[in-house]
């Protein structure tokens, strides 16, 4: 009985040191951006030495999985399936659009870092798989009901650049517009694409 609880508390703090690590890397990586979290750095800012992280992670790849999918835990996106209630298209985006913006809002300081380091670190590129999926799921849903007559992909492209974090950012924080004002301005860009493809039909 005694080996069993000693086996339990052992696997247990294990788990809590691994924890420590993913949320000290995320709190980096955040603040300081990719260049920032060294091992060394995460090491610090976790309490363990760097030979501990490198026995939970033994490679940039598994940690940064790791960070990624508990940032991804800790900040779930808004859910695609409870716009599809709304039939007009125009509602739905707006509805659609409503969320992500709070959602980038939300989850700014680490998507600026994320939109920055992806460029540098193709293991980053790997992981956010996942989110980058989630993302093509969320435009399929948001630009369906548009345009038709050949039209489509443009509406497509439209509805992805409405919904990425670089518009928000670049129509909130550099443009001074707040979250209704961009998301009328992109109902709007849609509105007139639409306009634009029965006018050419």
């Amino acid at each position: 009985m005694t080996r069993k609880y000693q086996l339990k508390r052992r696997a247990e703090r294990q788990e809590e040191t691994r924890q420590r690590i993913v949320e000290a890397t995320v709190a980096l990586h955040e603040s300081v951006g990719g260049a920032g979290a060294t091992i060394s750095a995460i090491a610090e800012r976790a309490g363990v030495e760097r030979l501990t992280v490198y026995r939970h992670f033994p490679d940039e790849r598994s940690l940064v999985t790791a960070c990624t999918q508990h940032f991804w835990t800790q900040n779930p996106p808004p859910d695609p399936t409870a716009w599809q209630a709304n039939v007009h298209p125009e509602t739905r985006l707006r509805t659609g659009l409503t969320a992500i913006y709070a959602y980038h809002r939300r989850t700014e300081r680490m998507s600026l870092r994320t939109a920055h380091d992806v460029l540098d670190y193709p293991v980053l590129r790997e992981a956010l798989a996942p989110q980058l999926a989630y993302w093509s799921g969320v435009c399929e849903v948001l630009a369906a009901g548009w345009a038709s007559g050949g039209a489509e992909h443009h509406m497509r492209a439209a509805v992805g650049h409405a919904i990425a974090f670089m518009t928000w950012h670049s129509l909130v924080r550099e443009q001074g517009l707040d979250d209704t004002q961009a998301i009328e301005l992109m109902v709007g860009m849609l509105r007139c694409i639409e306009c634009a493809a029965h006018d050419a039909t």
